[in-house]
């Protein structure tokens, strides 16, 4: 480890184990490694030769954070807490340890399976010396702001443009190479259709989140889940592809603002989303909700035509929207089907087959 450099482990290319022979911290079935333990982890042959490929280690950014405290000269979540977190104006983050006040503090949980059921788990336990791998408590607002911060265009940053533009360098290519995704100085780099974002993803055995900004577009996201098995990665893709199609086609004008809602059928449930001068008939069930999703042109009042769709989908037939006699949308026509709001459908479904139930 003698000649192992801090863009190596920053990188996460010094080829040091990930988590140990014994990963149990992981688990919840031990504590996190204290300076010792990871000292003498360290002393270990590394698993690959450094330099030669992108591999991921937390104890190699516990090992970043003994040498701040060499440097500092004061444990790393002290120099942390003034330095990074309450210079970068963030009032509901902590390293390392519950946020005190009045924010509370979401309790994690277990995977829905193999129970069937999630169960609590507290995730309030101290990390030791694998707190600059294990992170920060925060929220999504803090988050989105830190993150934002390290855009070399941000007007106010505790680093420099310089240090920015090369933490959101790429410097690894992820593997496998078709995997699109690369690494900078502790930042990820993806793209989600034409829109690159850099961020990253946080994971402690209670919960997952994950941090997204578009430079360019003045926007980031940060999607947090408070159980292990919430899809963190795929709601921040879908958000992201969803802001895609708004750019692209623009906000409702006057003839499609009333074309909007949730809907439902003993089929499906379609999301009417009124954009310019079309409306999109999006398939919420999906993890990109506008793939493959029909176009629907205005032509009256209440009355539009399928001008886009798939092959096995409805082009060329009639959409319609029915009113009460306030002039609120009730039911919607939609590929010769008529769909429902979600309670008068629920309604429906138990009046026709509730007494078959079990």
């Amino acid at each position: 480890m003698a000649a192992t450099t801090l863009a190596q482990l920053l990188s996460h290319s010094a080829g040091v184990i990930r988590d140990g022979v014994d990963a149990g911290q992981w688990l919840d079935r031990r504590p996190f490694l204290n300076e010792k333990e990871l000292r003498a982890a360290l002393a270990e042959p590394l698993i690959v030769e450094a330099s030669t490929r992108f591999k991921y280690s937390n104890h190699g950014f516990g090992l970043v954070g003994l040498v701040m405290e060499a440097v500092t000269g004061e444990p790393y979540c002290d120099w942390m807490a003034r330095e990074i977190v309450a210079a970068s104006g963030l009032s509901e983050t902590a390293p390392d340890r519950p946020v005190v006040g009045r924010t509370p503090v979401a309790r994690g949980h277990t995977r829905r399976l193999p129970l069937g059921h999630r169960l609590v788990v507290p995730g309030d336990h101290p990390t030791h010396a694998m707190a600059p791998a294990t992170g920060f408590v925060s929220t999504a607002a803090d988050l989105v702001r830190f993150f934002s911060s390290l855009d070399p265009a941000a007007r106010r940053s505790v680093l420099s443009p310089e240090s920015r533009r090369e933490i959101i360098r790429r410097q690894w290519h992820d593997e496998p190479p078709g995997s699109g995704g690369h690494y900078g100085l502790g930042i990820m780099r993806n793209k989600v259709g034409d829109w690159e974002w850099f961020g990253h993803a946080g994971a402690f055995p209670s919960c997952l989140s994950r941090t997204a900004v578009l430079p360019g577009h003045d926007v980031a996201v940060s999607i947090l889940t408070n159980a292990l098995d919430g899809p963190a990665w795929a709601w921040s893709d879908s958000l992201i592809h969803l802001l895609q199609g708004f750019e692209k086609r623009g906000a409702p004008g006057a003839k499609t603002r009333d074309w909007t809602g949730r809907w439902n059928s003993l089929w499906r449930t379609i999301d009417f989303i009124p954009m310019r001068d079309h409306v999109l008939v999006a398939n919420p069930s999906l993890a990109f909700p506008f793939s493959e999703a029909s176009e629907i042109t205005v032509v009256g009042a209440d009355t539009g035509t399928v001008r886009l769709a798939p092959g096995l989908a409805n082009l060329g037939e009639e959409a319609r929207l029915v009113r009460d006699k306030d002039g609120r949308v009730r039911e919607v026509l939609f590929g010769g089907m008529m769909h429902l709001p979600e309670r008068r459908h629920a309604s429906e479904l138990k009046r026709r087959y509730g007494k078959g139930a079990g």
